[in-house]
């Protein structure tokens, strides 16, 4: 009996290590690949806000996920068009249209945006002393870019809150500095 109860310890002291392994592990995200950057044909790369466009050759890396979720999760906000004919690209993925950019709205790097699970919820973004709610109405891809779907330019990194001018003026971001800023943000 007392060998059982010895081996029962040793199978649960070795189950509670791999656990704790997996949940590590779970943590940590990796690149999932690079895309290879194609010269976007004339006038096909929409510089709005500040956007990139692909390099011809460059490496730009891939990511099917983002840091793990928290009460105060580290971001880059990144400004963003949602209207026709904007740097956003097509219209947004949880519902198929544009968004008006005087509304606080925001797309999320592809693994917060997770396939969609957080379409119409809203988030709460911190920064500057302030914080403003926002609702996700799109995905930043993480996973492709460089082609016309993504208006040539490259995938979003895997901490983005690609931001309307709504969400920079209620942070109270004084407008010559708006596209780019370390936030913090949560589900609301």
């Amino acid at each position: 009996m007392e060998s059982f109860g010895l081996k029962a310890s040793l199978i649960l002291v070795a189950i509670l290590i791999f656990a704790d392994c997996l949940n590590v592990e779970g943590q940590i995200c990796r690149p999932s690949g690079t895309i290879r950057g194609k010269k976007p044909p004339p006038g096909e790369c929409n510089q709005d806000n500040d956007s990139d466009c692909c390099k011809e050759g460059q490496l730009y890396t891939k990511y099917k996920c983002s840091p793990p979720v928290s009460s105060h999760t580290k971001a880059f906000l990144t400004l963003n068009g949602f209207e026709k004919d904007e740097d956003g690209g097509a219209p947004s993925e949880c519902d198929n249209h544009y968004h008006s950019d005087d509304t606080p709205v925001v797309a999320l790097s592809t693994g917060w945006y997770n396939k969609g699970s957080r379409c119409f919820n809203n988030i709460t973004i911190t920064a500057n002393g302030r914080s403003v709610v926002a609702m996700v109405v799109d995905e930043c891809d993480s996973t492709m870019g460089c082609d016309s779907v993504h208006d040539y330019q490259p995938p979003c990194r895997n901490n983005i809150v690609d931001a309307s001018r709504a969400v920079w003026k209620a942070l109270g971001v004084p407008h010559g500095q708006w596209g780019g800023l370390d936030i913090t943000w949560t589900d609301a």
